[in-house]
């Protein structure tokens, strides 16, 4: 296996400036993840504002998602053969017309345009987590590393009661100007601090074919399970998408192992280390988000149910902002447990944590400050293993694949988002209570939902502690001498 710690620097980054790079990439994580959660405090008045209906307005979320998947993956083969830097500065491009087409839109279509816009440019994270590997010292790799990787926390937390804080108090418009800004700034830093990296020496052609299958197959499997509730599970729509995902998927794979320059490089994937580290990734990515939809419904919910604490969203979002700031402020810790025992036990401790976290909510969800602790111990766990998952990818892939199987590593995390989002939602919806007039999710359906977070990420630590310590001397080779790419099999 390839060790981090080893990883040569080019004579032509020696002067880079480490402190300065890992400041701007995770920056750029942070205004990332700020997309994702910009519209959250919106999402009950969209059909008002665009002048439509809710399932229409519920494409406002799904566009991003489905845009963010299908660019991820071409974003890293990108990075890998045009230039990390390129692709960074290309991928603010639709970050920053995403954010403009948004704030002026004033029906549904622009909107939803603008969200996909957005959406396309969400490769700057695992592209630039790979550029570390490229231009930083040995000694600084694995910490910042970790520090890029909590930065979606940290914007994710600060989005919630930012995005709040203007909806309350200013027009809706200001939250996608800020966008904008924070975007150009992106691009601004990134222009002038931030070296070109490694580029691959043998890059061949790019995989059209290659990526508008996977896009195809992605599209079809995460539409279906993000409409799947709406639309209905056992309808004919939802169905026939899961059956074209399967189908395109599998023919996409079968090109991909035929191709001579793959999108991405299934013989690679396939590695232990690298299949497992994603199959934990999809589980973390499942525990992670789960306790995201449950507990701000807790804290919003109102007191006269006999467990919703009545929170408004802006005091939502300020309960829980700490534990997205504890992922940032306890990277260096998972850093010096994967120097000292390696990535894989900080994967698996991590997943330990989230599960002990979800384990805690069950005595501990009947208080703010119950939840504040649950957020923070799941949070940690999060920060631990999010941290160690690019860590494990890229000791275990050649040096010019980093950024393409970096990329489908954060992919296979998004399916997992994906998937608790549609399998929690069904429990909420099928376990629930009246008040009044209004149906609410149980007491129950959310304790269920946190037993199913906890007994998922149970499974994640499971999985890590499967992934080898070591490779044999033919698994280490393709990893220190890639083969040319004309040798595969045309």
């Amino acid at each position: 296996m390839t060790d981090l710690r080893e990883t040569p620097v080019d004579r032509a980054q020696t002067d880079v400036r480490p402190g300065g790079v890992v400041g701007v990439l995770a920056f750029a994580g942070i205004v990332a993840a700020l997309m994702q959660t910009l519209v959250v405090p919106l999402i009950g008045d969209l059909p008002r504002l665009l002048h439509t209906g809710a399932d229409d307005a519920s494409w406002v979320i799904t566009a991003t998602l489905l845009a963010a998947a299908v660019a991820t993956p071409v974003a890293g083969r990108l990075g890998d053969t045009l230039g990390k830097r390129t692709v960074l500065l290309a991928s603010t491009v639709p970050l920053i017309a995403g954010s403009v087409v948004c704030a002026l839109a004033d029906s549904v279509v622009p909107m939803i345009v603008g969200r996909g816009l957005q959406g396309l440019g969400m490769g700057v994270v695992p592209v630039g987590i790979s550029l570390l590997r490229d231009v930083l010292p040995p000694e600084r790799l694995g910490g910042s590393i970790a520090l890029m990787s909590a930065s979606m926390g940290v914007g994710g937390a600060l989005g919630l009661p930012f995005s709040a804080a203007v909806a309350e108090h200013a027009s809706w418009r200001v939250l996608f100007w800020v966008a904008a800004g924070l975007s150009a700034a992106v691009a601004v830093l990134v222009h002038r601090l931030v070296p070109a990296g490694r580029r691959h020496p043998n890059p061949g052609r790019f995989d059209l074919p290659g990526a508008l299958g996977l896009g195809a197959g992605l599209v079809s499997l995460l539409l279906a399970v993000s409409k799947g509730a709406t639309w209905g599970w056992g309808s004919a729509t939802t169905l026939g998408l899961f059956a074209a995902a399967a189908v395109v998927l599998l023919a996409w794979g079968l090109w991909e192992l035929r191709t001579r320059d793959p999108l991405v490089d299934l013989r690679v994937t396939a590695r232990p280390v690298v299949l497992l580290t994603n199959l934990a990734s999809v589980l973390v990515g499942f525990s992670m988000y789960a306790q995201s939809l449950v507990v701000p419904q807790l804290l919003q919910l109102p007191e006269a149910t006999g467990y919703g604490l009545g929170r408004s969203m802006m005091e939502m979002g300020l309960w829980m902002a700490p534990a997205g700031l504890a992922m940032m402020a306890l990277a260096p810790l998972g850093a010096k447990l994967s120097a000292a025992r390696g990535p894989k036990v900080t994967l698996s401790v991590g997943a330990l944590v989230i599960s002990a976290g979800y384990a805690s909510s069950l005595a501990l969800m009947g208080s703010t400050w119950g939840l504040l602790v649950v957020t923070l111990i799941c949070n940690t766990g999060v920060g631990l293993a999010y941290g160690a998952m690019p860590a494990l990818i890229m000791g275990s892939v050649p040096a010019e694949e980093t950024a393409s199987a970096n990329s489908f590593n954060t992919l296979m995390r998004s399916i997992g988002t994906s998937v608790s989002a549609a399998v929690i939602g069904v429990v909420l919806a099928q376990m629930t209570t009246t008040l009044g007039a209004h149906t609410l999710p149980s007491e129950d359906g959310f304790r269920a939902a946190l037993l199913i977070g906890a007994g998922v990420a149970l499974l994640a630590a499971l999985i890590a502690a499967l992934i080898p310590a070591r490779h044999t001397p033919a698994d280490d080779a393709p990893a220190e001498a890639p083969a040319p790419r004309t040798a595969r099999a045309a």
